[in-house]
């Protein structure tokens, strides 16, 4: 077995597979242990495991080699809390850690929030979908969808 410098430990050759043959635009959503994984893959994206991992660890280690979409206005996307969670002030610190990491890997641009099931429409999209085995309880507001970098060819 080979085994590769400077790749974080924590993602699977399963998900560094999936990162290397991702191209221009396309989508990786993050999900918790709530999220209907298996239900949106059958629509096409691949399922890749990540129990017992949290998507803050996931993100951090994913965008040491991923470069976010820069041709986009905001390359990452969360969920919208539904509206009854709103009313009774639900808290989403997650993502407080999310901008935190994102700014870590030189995006400063805000988190996008879209609705519930136009959320689910686009993860359909996606190119694969990565379920943590975490809960939304420990991690509110607990889906993410970067999008990868056009990188520009050297000339």
């Amino acid at each position: 077995m080979v085994v590769l410098k400077a790749v974080p430990a924590l993602l699977s050759p399963e998900l560094l597979y999936a990162l290397a043959r991702m191209g221009h635009g396309d989508e990786i959503v993050l999900a918790d242990v709530n999220f209907p994984t298996s239900s949106i893959c059958r629509c096409g994206p691949e399922e890749i495991r990540a129990d017992g991992l949290g998507i803050p660890q996931l993100l951090e280690a994913m965008l040491k080699l991923l470069p976010l979409d820069t041709y986009v206005e905001k390359p990452a996307v969360v969920m919208e809390l539904v509206p009854s969670d709103r009313e009774r002030g639900l808290q989403t610190p997650v993502w407080r850690s999310y901008q935190s990491i994102l700014l870590g890997a030189g995006c400063a641009s805000p988190l996008a929030k879209i609705e519930r099931f136009e959320f689910y429409e686009r993860a359909k999209k996606a190119f694969a979908i990565v379920a943590t085995g975490l809960s939304g309880a420990e991690h509110s507001g607990g889906y993410w969808v970067p999008r990868e970098q056009t990188l520009p060819c050297p000339r």
